[in-house]
């Protein structure tokens, strides 16, 4: 397997696409715990003791919201050296809320996601305000994690 990162560093506009395929191994065990491979490296995702999983791993919602902080992060960082911005570093927040009763299957009132996804990021950089508004823009328009989820990819699932 392909070490992957969530990034293309040398994207121009008006260039020929850089297509990268991301690709990871899961394996699941009898309870709630999964084996990710994802390159060189192994993921555990899993629930809390209190939920019935052995809490090897951060869960699925948390390496979500953990994906989208670590591409804000590298995404920032791409552009503040493509641009020559001086960014000592970041300060990332993400928080969304869900209907529990969903995942249980108690309900079908809503759905089952989160109803919003909510980032701060505090920069530690002496940016200008416009410096900074440029590069928040461009933050939202280069970040493909953001971008996969704000619109809602197609995803298939099938039986092996």
């Amino acid at each position: 397997m392909s070490n992957t990162g969530c990034c293309v560093t040398d994207s121009k506009a008006g260039t020929t696409a850089k297509i990268k395929t991301i690709r990871i191994e899961a394996k699941a065990d009898n309870k709630y715990k999964v084996a990710v491979k994802a390159g060189e490296h192994t993921l555990y995702v899993d629930q809390p003791l209190a939920n019935g999983g052995t809490d090897a791993g951060a869960n699925p919602m948390e390496y979500l919201f953990a994906s989208l902080a670590g591409c804000i992060a590298t995404t920032a960082r791409i552009i503040a050296n493509q641009k020559k911005l001086n960014l000592n570093g970041m300060d990332i927040k993400v928080e969304g809320s869900l209907d529990m009763n969903i995942i249980l299957g108690k309900s079908r009132d809503s759905r089952p996601g989160v109803t919003g996804i909510n980032v701060s990021v505090a920069l530690d950089s002496a940016m200008s305000e416009m410096e900074r508004k440029s590069f928040f823009e461009e933050l939202r328009l280069r970040c493909p994690i953001s971008d996969t989820i704000a619109a809602a990819t197609p995803i298939t699932i099938t039986a092996a």
